[in-house]
């Protein structure tokens, strides 16, 4: 068998990992690449990879043969079976200090699962996230690894070549990845960076339907106001691509192509898992919670066309100051996709502690500055914010953030007023301000909840006259024994 050439290898060759070993190869690394489906090899190596620096593999044992040792192997396949079927089909030839990296979206247990198992063989892994989509992928993703330590200094050349590249805040060029942490803490980063993906697209799409229905404003003219603040604050790639989707022609029709697209939405899981890690953990994700279960309604769609025709709502009032109005719908995008990060910052933080990873807040937020779906100017900040106080607890009290919401509060009221009083939904948005408002507020109702608790099942009570951690009773009607509940969980 003839001697190994390649650096790296590469198992999958859908969109993601095509794009990403052209990226590789540019970057001066000869690539293997294996994939199931053995044509596809083919077709790849005479088509987009033909005279570049690709060996292409018909077998497992060909492809693992193929790359010099240690060998660094990454699998971009479907999160779940696909991604244990792809470990046991290469594990046989494995040697011990060879490097298996998961690049998929895969749920994290999954990940702490299989390093510990593959360790035990010798064997060390990788759970990285990898995100940018088809564009990111071939010109530079975002890239968020954890696992096995000792791998990093293996895949930390390639992986920082071939991630995207923004400057940081003493003006160097630095790239959007860098170790997360063990086991599987980057698959978790990224889950929580498709959680706050969901919540971003439903906040755009919420203020897209108040434009819509309360100013009247056809599409190409919202594709104008997108453009605009795409220069301001909200600077990001998915206000970006909501301007260029929202000027876009159907070719067939000629009409706005936004118009034509079926209201229902898809979604894979990550959003969903991050609101089951946030309960998990006793975190309120609302935000998105609220992105996920409006993908959810939004394909209830034959459920809610019977409905339009049943339920009653209000008779729709056309903004009169509309440049006022477009202010207002912006400072509340802007508010909300802030509480959206102080919550998911916040569920990182509390799943860290409970799995005992140290996560660098800020260097997160770098990763997360270019290349990813997310990435945005307003990351800057938040890297600003960690690192002047890296055990900051939320986000919003950081004195930048808590004087940004203060000044878009206003706007954001009057927003969620807006499409209140018009029955236009705005579960996103609202969720972000009732949220914003609790955490601001130092009594909350709970203190009845608590009493409502002990009185139908003696769940116990904390007083406000007593040290915290001392619990009560109350025989509230007369009838009760002294016997509490131990279910008692603050």
């Amino acid at each position: 068998m003839a001697a190994p050439t390649a650096d790296i290898g590469l198992i999958g060759l859908a969109v993601m990992g095509e794009n990403l070993v052209l990226n590789m190869e540019s970057h001066g690394y000869t690539v293997a690449v294996y994939n199931r489906t053995t044509a596809k090899v083919d077709e790849f190596v005479n088509g987009r990879g033909k005279g570049k620096k690709f060996v292409g593999a018909k077998t497992p044992e060909e492809f693992v043969a193929s790359i010099k040792r240690p060998r660094k192997i990454m699998m971009l396949v479907k999160a779940g079976k696909a991604v244990d079927d792809s470990i046991a089909m290469v594990a046989p030839f494995l040697e011990k200090g060879d490097i298996l990296i998961d690049g998929g979206n895969t749920h994290f247990p999954d990940t702490g699962r299989r390093m510990h198992a593959l360790a035990a063989q010798g064997i060390r892994f990788v759970g990285s996230g990898v995100s940018g989509g088809e564009e990111g992928a071939l010109k530079g993703p975002s890239i968020m690894p954890g696992g096995d330590a000792t791998a990093w200094p293996e895949v930390k050349p390639i992986f920082q070549a071939i991630a995207a590249k923004v400057k940081d805040s003493d003006g160097k060029e630095a790239a959007c990845c860098d170790w997360v942490g063990p086991e599987g803490s980057g698959h978790f980063v990224k889950m929580v960076h498709n959680g706050i993906e969901y919540g971003d697209m439903q906040l755009i799409c919420e203020v897209y339907n108040l434009l819509k229905d309360l100013t009247g404003m056809a599409p190409a003219e919202m594709s104008t106001v997108f453009t605009k603040w795409n220069k301001g604050v909200l600077d990001s790639y998915l206000i970006e691509i909501t301007s260029d989707i929202l000027a876009f022609t159907d070719p067939d029709t000629k009409q706005p192509m936004v118009d034509v697209i079926l209201d229902t939405a898809g979604q894979k899981g990550t959003g969903k898992w991050t609101v089951d890690a946030s309960t998990d953990n006793g975190v309120p994700l609302t935000l998105v919670a609220e992105a996920v279960f409006s993908r959810c309604l939004s394909a209830q769609k034959d459920e809610r066309v019977a409905a339009s025709k049943v339920l009653a709502g209000p008779a729709i009032q056309k903004i009169t100051d509309k440049d006022q109005f477009i202010a207002d719908v912006e400072m509340a995008l802007y508010a909300a996709k802030i509480v959206s990060y102080a919550q998911g910052y916040a569920l990182m933080a509390a799943q860290a502690k409970a799995s005992g990873w140290e996560l660098n807040n800020g260097g997160i937020a770098l990763m997360w500055r270019g290349g990813c779906i997310i990435r945005s100017a307003f990351l800057s900040k938040i890297k600003d914010a960690f690192d002047k106080n890296p055990k900051l607890v939320n986000l919003m009290v950081d004195p930048y953030f808590a004087a940004e919401l203060g000044k878009a509060q206003s706007g954001w009221r009057r927003a969620v007023m807006a499409a209140a009083a018009n029955g236009i939904p705005l579960p996103a948005i609202s969720s972000a301000l009732s949220y914003y408002d609790g955490y601001r507020t130092a009594r909350l109702p709970a203190n009845l909840l608590q009493a409502q608790r002990d009185f139908f099942g003696a769940h116990t009570y904390e007083r406000l006259d007593q040290p915290r951690g001392k619990f009560f009773h109350t025989n509230w009607t007369g009838r009760g024994g002294n016997t509490t509940s131990n279910a008692y969980n603050a």
